[in-house]
């Protein structure tokens, strides 16, 4: 299934989608407290004028590096190579949970940047509590999968990384992250098997299939998992997909350019860039 967090009436309900159609799940609650009871669908009905927002507020975000083409593209234009740590490991960095935005709404530019960039990736939603899960059942843990467009400021990230402290600024302000447009249950997706693509303007910039992911989710639930209790709603992306960033193409967003990224059996996720402050 497709479930989605909506607006209507002023409320946001969890629902899904029956093709175009939103319809209420019959839920009083929020996406994340709706994936820790198990998903019950009550009585359902459909809605008019939904409008889909992010499909839930995760209680954590954890973002990885699993395209070893995403490092390729970039690395060399730093005059870096791939440290080996790299390959041996599947390391992450946190997010800020309070800066996720859905579908359709506009992305804030902040005053502080000049290089806007997005991140074209692939979402896993955790759906069942564990601590050091094992690789083998690591899936077992996933409730869906969904998109998840991690917009960096370029600039301010070159200066920050020599720090050693990872992202800072680069990452952190209120739109910085987008999810969507749904949420696809586990058991229709092969999260191994997915291609990747986005579009600025209607121009292909860049895409992957995940098959090419060197890390897998099951790897990066396993790694964090270690010492750890993962709960329901946190959410762990699988990094930038091969080509699924400006960076990448020395390609830079304006005010104004419409993003879509689309992820088979998910959806398109579409948003505009807004305009640089005076």
């Amino acid at each position: 299934m497709k479930f989605v967090t909506y607006e209507a009436e002023s409320r946001l309900r969890v629902g899904y989608l029956d093709g175009d159609v939103v319809v209420d799940a019959g839920f009083d609650g929020d996406m994340v407290a709706f994936i820790e009871a198990g998903a019950p669908i009550g009585t359902t009905r459909k809605v008019d004028a939904a409008v889909l927002r992010a499909p839930l507020r995760p209680r954590t975000i954890r973002d990885f590096l699993a395209f070893e083409g995403h490092l390729l593209n970039v690395f060399p234009g730093l005059g870096k190579e791939i440290p080996e740590e790299w390959y041996e490991r599947p390391a992450y960095y946190k997010g800020l949970p309070d800066t996720v935005i859905g579908p359709g709404e506009e992305i804030p530019w902040p005053a502080y940047t000049a290089k806007l960039d997005h991140e074209l990736e692939l979402a896993a939603v955790i759906g069942r509590p564990g601590k050091d899960i094992r690789a083998a059942d690591a899936l077992d843990h996933v409730f869906g999968y969904t998109i998840w467009n991690d917009m960096s400021a370029r600039d301010v990230q070159t200066r920050e990384l020599p720090i050693g402290m990872g992202p800072c600024k680069a990452k952190d302000w209120d739109g910085s992250n987008i999810l969507g447009p749904c949420i696809v249950t586990a058991d229709e997706i092969d999260p191994y098997n997915v291609d990747l693509e986005v579009r600025v303007n209607g121009e292909r910039w860049g895409g992957e299939n995940t098959k090419a992911m060197h890390h897998t989710f099951a790897d990066m639930i396993a790694y964090a998992s270690q010492g750890l209790t993962l709960r329901a709603g946190e959410v762990f992306g699988s990094g930038t997909a091969t080509g699924g960033s400006g960076l990448e193409l020395d390609r830079w967003l304006r005010p104004g350019d419409v993003i879509e990224m689309e992820a088979a059996g998910i959806g398109v996720l579409t948003n505009t860039v807004g305009p640089k402050p005076a």
